[in-house]
């Protein structure tokens, strides 16, 4: 387990390796599933492998490299996808494990194998079309928390078995850690890309909200929902993502939320981010103080409000017809929504426009903004973790990567957030600033300036 990997453990080393023939395809994925063999009885990441259909996918590309056709962008590199996203031929279990003979429990044969017909999507999720095409092997699903909400999970963190992954991109964000896949889909609508990425010592991206389709993907809470990437490095994210950044040899100016950020912030993070403040200032760049909104506290009940009266449309119908399949936490959530007025929910939604609009001055005056991508290190199994750091960020739609930036005491991995301007422009200006604040710490890793990383 490393913080910073090597270009070989890398999605961005092992196209190069990749186009250049030092590898083959069916190499690559089978390095990813020796390392499935190796650790997901302990971790649990995967709902459903595909080992053959991927073995399939590999051997063509294969093919078609050594007759001389492109590999496409993104050729033979193994992705994992979030139990919640459809893909074509595979079966879909939101998280819930038995979710078909649940449901089928007190129906006939013949409803029950129309019903398990339905569960085996006909068709891809655009984005997950969008990286068949691009060349990518979809390895399988990857477990979620029932839902995409925050009933905890079987997976654990690959960096210690005791601690969660977080949630809800649970399994995502765990196989990418330990390298059974290069990539994985996930999704947020709290902070369920940033808040795993970081636990696990990964690298996450949270797009700006509507850029990136969620056709396909089961809804928690349509106006809050956000599909991304996630991934090793910031580098492997642009891949992922599609998105060219060049950054600038401008000197950075990061704005640091602090107030509310650091009065929550465990000890731990607050020395990590300190540090890091100091790593970033001897690069050059400068570290600011940014404010926030005099509004932005009343956030989190506002963001409550939309998601759980939404979560309440979307599941009210089949928590009454299958209580089974319904957890504690998602029958609360589903529960407290029923009781959303509608008066209460379009006050919420005027107040999301009206904060995202304070934002948007922030940007005249930094490149990004910077906060903690999570309280602390990765608590224990019993939670996935508080999102307080991330839910304001699904709420306002902005752009959001989060990537290591040390160890706690105890040698698990902390992460910063870093928020950028929403739209294309702002999200390449966002992987600006994250690559060179990755390649600062990586940097300072290499000097000796950042704890010694454990190894297995």
């Amino acid at each position: 387990m490393e913080l910073f990997p090597p270009a070989d453990a890398t999605l961005a080393g092992t196209l190069d390796a990749l186009r250049s023939g030092r590898t083959s395809c069916r190499e690559v994925l089978e390095r990813c599933l020796d390392r499935i063999d190796d650790r997901e009885r302990e971790v649990r990441a995967w709902a459903f492998l595909d080992r053959e259909g991927a073995r399939a996918q590999a051997d063509q590309l294969d093919a078609d490299h050594k007759a001389g056709r492109p590999l496409g962008p993104l050729g033979g590199i193994p992705i994992g996808v979030k139990d919640i996203i459809y893909v074509a031929g595979l079966p879909i279990e939101y998280g819930v494990p038995g979710y078909v003979d649940l449901l089928c429990a007190n129906l006939s044969e013949t409803e029950a194998n129309k019903l398990r017909s339905y569960n085996i999507p006909e068709h891809d999720a655009p984005i997950v079309a969008d990286l068949k095409r691009r060349g990518a092997i979809i390895l399988g699903k990857a477990v979620t928390t029932p839902y995409a909400w925050i009933d905890p999970p079987p997976t654990r963190n690959p960096w210690n078995l005791d601690r969660t992954p977080g949630g809800s991109s649970s399994g995502p964000a765990a196989a990418v850690a330990c390298g059974m896949c290069l990539g994985a889909l996930g999704s947020q609508t709290g902070g369920s890309i940033t808040r795993p990425a970081s636990f696990c010592g990964i690298a996450g991206f949270k797009p700006t909200y509507g850029s990136w389709s969620t056709e396909g993907v089961f809804p928690l809470a349509q106006s809050l929902d956000h599909p991304g990437p996630i991934a090793r490095t910031v580098a492997d994210l642009a891949l992922l993502a599609n998105i060219r950044a060049t950054p600038s040899e401008v000197p950075l100016t990061i704005g640091r939320l602090r107030q509310w950020f650091d009065e929550r912030t465990e000890p731990a993070m607050l020395d990590a981010m300190e540090h890091l403040t100091a790593i970033l200032t001897a690069a050059g760049h400068r570290v600011v103080s940014s404010t926030l909104p005099r509004e932005f506290p009343e956030i989190a009940a506002h963001h409550f409000t939309i998601l759980s009266a939404e979560a309440a449309v979307n599941h009210r119908r089949s928590l009454t017809r299958s209580p089974a399949c319904y957890p504690p936490r998602i029958r609360k959530l589903v529960e407290d929504g029923k009781h959303v007025s509608h008066d209460d929910y379009l006050a919420a939604r005027d107040f999301q426009r009206l904060v995202r609009g304070l934002f948007e001055s922030h940007f005249d005056e930094v490149d990004a903004l910077l906060t903690p991508a999570a309280l602390g290190p990765a608590p224990g199994p019993e939670t996935t973790g508080d999102p307080a750091f991330n839910s304001p960020w699904s709420f306002l739609g902005l752009p959001t990567i989060t990537h290591p930036i040390g160890l706690s005491p105890d040698g698990l991995p902390l992460g910063l957030q870093l928020i950028g301007r929403a739209g294309p422009e702002g999200e390449a200006d966002l992987f600006g600033v994250a690559l060179r604040t990755e390649s600062a710490l990586r940097q300072a890793a290499g000097a000796g300036e950042l704890p010694p990383l454990p190894r297995p």
